[in-house]
């Protein structure tokens, strides 16, 4: 999945505990129904969550607890980054879409999916995900942050550290899966990114 980092909170942030936990719980539900669908197709995607599903697609373990133990890492970097209170809210949104991605399965199936129509509900449900959760100060954790931090260090840009990552998560994947999944994924992973860049503005958006 892609990632930014929050924006910088505002002086006065309108949101009150009850809004950010809808919006992460939200958020969580998006990205865990996107997980159930890339799966069902057999789909990858970036960052963190495509890590996962790569470790998952090469080992027959479930995402859900690899995606968890993954972003344990990058916790120490988020709190050194962005303070205890991002961390908290990101660790519990990994959390929670963990649980929903193990549990929705049981609930939800799908007898046929066009990949056309399933990479174009990803990525609109990954983007629509991150979104809800950047504005309520929380992320999916991962490469995102470490980006973030080399940068600080270093001055080279987040976006090139994600970028370079992803692109290291395709090619990994063109080993493990059909080229066709792949090209489809990149399609998802296009949607979600577009609806990212459309849609979360600082320069629009308060909070």
């Amino acid at each position: 999945m892609p990632e930014i980092s929050p924006p910088a909170a505002p002086p006065q942030n309108r949101h009150t505990p009850l809004d950010d936990g809808q919006g992460i719980a939200y958020g969580s539900f998006m990205a865990a129904l996107s997980i159930v669908i890339l799966t069902h197709l057999g789909f990858v995607t970036g960052q963190t969550a495509g890590l996962a599903l790569l470790i998952s697609y090469a080992t027959g373990w479930d995402w859900a607890p690899v995606f968890f133990v993954v972003n344990i890492p990058f916790y120490w970097i988020g709190w050194k980054r962005f303070g205890p209170t991002f961390v908290a809210k990101s660790l519990f949104a990994v959390t929670l879409t963990s649980a929903l991605a193990a549990i929705l399965p049981h609930y939800i199936s799908f007898a046929d999916l066009n990949p056309l129509l399933g990479a174009v509900m990803i990525g609109t449900f990954t983007g629509s995900a991150l979104i809800a959760l950047f504005r309520h100060g929380a992320s999916l954790g991962g490469i995102g942050i470490v980006g973030l931090y080399i940068q600080d260090a270093t001055g080279f840009r987040a976006g090139w550290v994600q970028l370079i990552f992803d692109a290291c998560i395709f090619a990994v994947a063109l080993f493990l899966r059909d080229p066709v999944a792949v090209a489809w994924s990149f399609l998802g992973a296009l949607v979600a990114n577009l609806t990212i860049a459309i849609n979360h503005r600082k320069d629009r958006y308060i909070v």
